[in-house]
């Protein structure tokens, strides 16, 4: 059974920065994609990024137009956890953060999902 455990939410202010992890576990996640999506309060979850895999030790980042130049994915395939390193956060970036994991390689549609999901964690960041 697939289970993916976020961490590292919080209340920060903005400008800030924060580091989301998320563990898991029942697999061997070194071939998969693993991503980061959001939801707002009063609004639909949306995409942040992924990591996936291409071939060999190839993995692609792709990033939401809003977070790009500011978050950085990036993965430990060795400890089956994948980061989110959020910089220069805004008010806007406000959201339970979750973790997602899924089979496909790179190249697959991710924004409009994933397989599997964590619970998520909150980030708050206040002006």
């Amino acid at each position: 059974q697939v289970q993916l455990v976020e961490s590292g939410g919080g209340l920060v202010q903005a400008g800030g920065s924060l580091r989301l992890s998320c563990a898991a576990s029942g697999r061997t996640f070194s071939s998969y994609a693993m991503g980061w999506f959001r939801q707002a309060p009063g609004k639909e979850r949306e995409f942040v990024a992924t990591t996936s895999w291409s071939s060999g030790s190839i993995y692609y980042a792709d990033y939401a137009d809003s977070v790009k130049g500011r978050f950085t994915i990036s993965r430990d395939n060795a400890k089956n956890t994948v980061y989110l390193q959020m910089n220069s956060l805004k008010p806007e970036d406000t959201a339970v953060y979750y973790c997602a994991a899924d089979p496909r390689r790179s190249g697959s549609d991710f924004y409009n999902g994933m397989t599997y999901w964590g619970k998520g964690t909150l980030v708050t960041v206040s002006s």
